[in-house]
């Protein structure tokens, strides 16, 4: 049995609510995805959104970056982007004798990665150790990032001409993986009478400031996750490394990932405690991208994302 423990902080998720509702009146029928979004970035992570263009990936990502007062830029990922328009450059001034550093859209709180997949895997690679350590080695100096730090990627499906698979390791960087999908007939109905909603994000202003987010995270990160509980994400990190629909499991730091994910979800709810339930939500987001079918389908499929959490006991 889950016992209860209280946060050391004053859990007030409702402060939330108006981000939430102002992200829903941009994306519409999507309220969902509004909320993990919110989730992943709440945890401390980055988000990947994968799905056919036109659906609203990128309206979603400068959309939070409005509302939660962090800096903003895009980078649109092409065939020809070099590192160096990532990360920056030095140029030599005739005047002063001496090298300046010009830094790339990488130096912002929030960077979309907008069809990160077009670029070839040199290029994806440019932001491994930004996302990993919040910083970039650059001539041999190593530069931080600002903070708070998130990246938001959209990638094309893959099948889509012109693309090239993210490699494993900059799939693990993701904390978790989301999918727009289209919109309902009413949502879509509005957006058309309305003519796009694109404009109307870039209209957004700030609903908090983003000096308030580590208090949001550390306040998310603090939510309790009983010994049951901890014991359930092991068995389902374990479970994945013995089940045949993958060609391998998922690592420990799936793990983290996926307790880090529940606990954010939970507190989203308004809750102090991670429940079995909230797992089972973020699973198939956290874990769905870290693993491969053995069926040659790619990335796992959502049906064994199902039957591995059908097979393994709730505590």
């Amino acid at each position: 049995m889950l016992g209860v423990k209280h946060s050391p902080f004053s859990t007030n998720p409702k402060q939330l609510d108006p981000i939430l509702a102002a992200a829903g009146g941009i994306i519409l029928g999507k309220d969902r995805e509004i909320r993990q979004s919110l989730a992943c970035l709440l945890a401390g992570g980055h988000l990947l959104i994968e799905d056919l263009p036109g659906v609203g990936k990128t309206t979603l990502a400068h959309a939070l970056a409005n509302l939660l007062g962090l800096s903003f830029s895009r980078i649109q990922f092409t065939s020809d982007l070099l590192p160096a328009d990532i990360t920056g450059v030095s140029v030599y001034e005739r005047q002063s004798g001496e090298f300046r550093f010009l830094p790339g859209p990488v130096f912002a709180q929030m960077v979309l990665a907008d069809e990160i997949n077009r670029a070839t895997p040199k290029t994806q690679s440019a932001l491994l150790e930004a996302m990993e350590e919040r910083q970039v080695t650059i001539e041999g100096e190593t530069r931080p990032l600002p903070q708070p730090f998130f990246v938001i990627a959209t990638q094309n499906p893959s099948h889509q001409i012109g693309t090239f698979p993210l490699p494993e390791s900059q799939l693990d960087r993701f904390l978790m993986r989301i999918e727009l999908g289209y919109p309902d007939r009413g949502a879509e109905r509005a957006l058309l009478a309305a003519g796009g909603q694109r404009a109307s994000a870039d209209r957004l202003t700030p609903l908090i400031a983003a000096s308030d987010l580590p208090r949001l995270q550390a306040e998310a990160a603090a939510t309790h996750a009983a010994g049951p509980l901890i014991d359930y994400v092991q068995a389902l990190v374990e479970a994945s490394r013995r089940d045949a629909a993958f060609q391998h499991g998922l690592s420990p730091r799936a793990g983290l990932a996926l307790l880090a994910a529940a606990r954010a979800w939970a507190w989203l709810d308004g809750r102090d405690m991670v429940l079995p339930d909230d797992v089972q939500e973020m699973l198939p987001l956290v874990a769905r991208h870290r693993l491969r079918s053995t069926q040659g389908t790619g990335m796992a499929r959502s049906e064994d994302i199902a039957a591995l959490i059908r097979a393994v006991s709730i505590p």
